[in-house]
Order: C-alpha cells, then sequence, then structure tokens
C-alpha cells in the first residue's frame, strides 16, 4: 500500500511527560514511527513524502486562534524566559466551567492552558513541525483518492504525532492537529458527498467527534475503552448521537476495560454496519493500535493476528480509504501490527 512518511516527525520529541503523578520517560516517541517504517520497507510497501500543505483544510476544522497559538507556541516559550528552550512547558489552569474561554490571555501559561485539555501533550521546538506534516500526509492521501485520473484504493499515513484527541481549539492526548479530521475534511473537498470516519483507537477520539458532531456529511464510528474509567473519560458515551444536522452521525462503542476479543469484534461488525448503512463513498480509519495486549497504557487483549482480521473486514466495505496512525504504545510491536492491517485490508 503506498504510504506517506515524513522524516519531519522526528522534529517532535519531548522528553517526558507526567503518568499517574510521576514524571516519566514519553510513551508516544520518534521510535514509534520508525518501527513501522521499517517494518513497511521490509515488506515492500511504496514510502512517498507528503506533496499537499494543508493549511486551507486545517482553517476549516481548527479555530484560527489555536492554529496561531500552536506554530508559534514554542518560539513564543522560549522567548520568555532565558533556558526556556532547554524546559517542557505544562499548563496548570484550565478555563473549565464559569471560567471564561472566549478571551486569550497574555500569559503564556494561561493560554497553553486555554487550548489544551489535559498536561499530557508535551511542546517541543518541532512539534509545529512534525504536527503539520503528519496533516499534509492526511490530505495527500485524500488527494489520491480523489484524483480524476489515477485514484488510489487506498493510502497509509505514517505519521505522528497522532491526532484524534486534537479538538477544533484545544491538543491533548498527545495530539495537536487531528490527522483523521484533515483526511475527512479534504475527501469532503475533493468531491466525496458522505465520509465515514472509524476510530479504532483504545481512547476515544472525542476531538474527530467534537469536529463533525453537527454535520450530516461526515459519519464518526468509535469502538473504544469505556470513558467512565478510561481517557479521555469526558466523552465516547454511547448516548452521544450527534447534534443537529448531526443527529444520528455519531455512534459510540465503548467497551469495558479487559473486554474480550470476540467481544471486540462484535462491536466492530455493528461499526461496519454501520458505516454500511450510512452508505459512505469514502472511509477514514484512525488506526489506533493500542488495542495490542502488550500496549503499556491500555486494557485491550488483541493479538498480532487479530489486526489481520481487522484489515480483512475492513477490505469488506469496499471503500476507497484512508488509514491514518493513532496510538499504539509497544513500540516494538508496532509495525507488524500495522503492517498486519494494510496486508489484511488489501487481501480483499
Amino acid at each position: 500500500m503506498l504510504t506517506f512518511f515524513s522524516d519531519s516527525h522526528h522534529a517532535h520529541a519531548p522528553q517526558y511527560e507526567f503518568f499517574r503523578g510521576e514524571r516519566v520517560p514519553c510513551f508516544e516517541t520518534p521510535a514509534r514511527a520508525e518501527f513501522v517504517k521499517t517494518r513497511l520497507t521490509e515488506r515492500g510497501h511504496v514510502l512517498r513524502t507528503p506533496h499537499a500543505d494543508s493549511r486551507a483544510v486545517l482553517a476549516k476544522i481548527h479555530t484560527s486562534r489555536y492554529l496561531a497559538f500552536l506554530e508559534h507556541a514554542w518560539r513564543d516559550w522560549a522567548a520568555l524566559e532565558a533556558g526556556n528552550d532547554q524546559r517542557q512547558p505544562f499548563p496548570s489552569v484550565w478555563p473549565v466551567r464559569t471560567l471564561r474561554s472566549d478571551v486569550e490571555p497574555l500569559n503564556f501559561t494561561a493560554r497553553l492552558g486555554l487550548y489544551s485539555m489535559d498536561n499530557g501533550s508535551p511542546l517541543s521546538a518541532g512539534t509545529w513541525q512534525a504536527a503539520k506534516a503528519g496533516a499534509d500526509a492526511a490530505a495527500s492521501a485524500a488527494a489520491l483518492l480523489t484524483a480524476s485520473d489515477k485514484r488510489e484504493r487506498a493510502v497509509f499515513c505514517c505519521s505522528r504525532p497522532p491526532g484524534h484527541h486534537a479538538g477544533p481549539d484545544f491538543m491533548g492526548g498527545y495530539c495537536f492537529l487531528n490527522n483523521a479530521a484533515v483526511a475527512a475534511q479534504a475527501l469532503r473537498d475533493g468531491g466525496a458527498a458522505r465520509v465515514a470516519v472509524l476510530d479504532v483507537d483504545y481512547h476515544h477520539g472525542n476531538g474527530t467527534q467534537s469536529i463533525f458532531y453537527n454535520r450530516a456529511d461526515v459519519l464518526f464510528v468509535s469502538l473504544h475503552g469505556d470513558p467512565m474509567t478510561e481517557y479521555p473519560f469526558y466523552l465516547g458515551h454511547a448516548d452521544e448521537t450527534g447534534e443537529g444536522e448531526g443527529a444520528g452521525f455519531n455512534l459510540n462503542l465503548p467497551l469495558p476495560a479487559g473486554c474480550t476479543v470476540p467481544r471486540w469484534f462484535e462491536a466492530l461488525e455493528a461499526a461496519c454496519a454501520r458505516i454500511a448503512g450510512y452508505r459512505a463513498d469514502a472511509l477514514v480509519v484512525s488506526l489506533g493500535l493500542d488495542t495490542f495486549a502488550e500496549d503499556p497504557i491500555s486494557k485491550f487483549a488483541l493479538q498480532p493476528d487479530d489486526f489481520i482480521r481487522l484489515g480483512e473486514r475492513l477490505g469488506k466495505l469496499g471503500l476507497p480509504t484512508v488509514f491514518v496512525l493513532e496510538g499504539g504504545y509497544a513500540a516494538a510491536a508496532l509495525g507488524t501490527n500495522a503492517v498486519n492491517v494494510i496486508e489484511g485490508f488489501e487481501a480483499r
């Protein structure tokens, strides 16, 4: 399968994060994409550098002030105080209920809190560069699926940082720009009347849901750990079905932590049935691979061969498909699991 990959992902390399109150090395690291790249190359998949500029599409899914903040955040942080270029900024205050979010503070830490849903998305000097390259990959993939001459059946975006937790005006969960939403919007702009987004990451794609929640032209379907106990906690419940024009076009299939593989595939079947009923013209898959049994921060039980089965089932949908790499933190196994999905899909 044709794959978009950019070495720019290396530019986002924060040194640590906070996990369960402890300062720990980051789970989301450059090694993740490199393991996938290596496995793709070994299996003969073609890698290309993204060619599309995603800025026009980004302006349709993220607010202008959020994009401006994110693009210049490291510069602003480094200019505040000598030595800041050697420190990682983290938010310490958030505009929760009754506090105003319509006014952008001048204080950098306050602005960082305004645009963050958690303190789990550490910035580094190259965060914008890496995130933008991922968005460019998603836009490039969509362009190949909607080309007027030779169209690809499917394209994989081997990019990081991931994107599905990033909402219209906030970052979170290692995510800064929402690559799946970029792909979906670019497919719409390219002529697809209806686009389905299927999120199979262990963690609910709250950002993607928020971006399309009031729209009927993009169906969002997610199977994920139950937010009553699993991150992101505050979105992903079954009663969230869309609002306004989007009423009925959002399907969440939350599953209990530790659920069995057969139950997970039952949820996948329900998701695929909904997508088929929607009569989508194209599909975007938020390919989170943290459903793997050995993932260090997730609690599902899929094994490598189960990812082949996942790919085969998605192939049966018969839709032009963009795969976007999301989570998956058992880094050494990530390449095998990703390629298993892709080759299962291609076997159909």
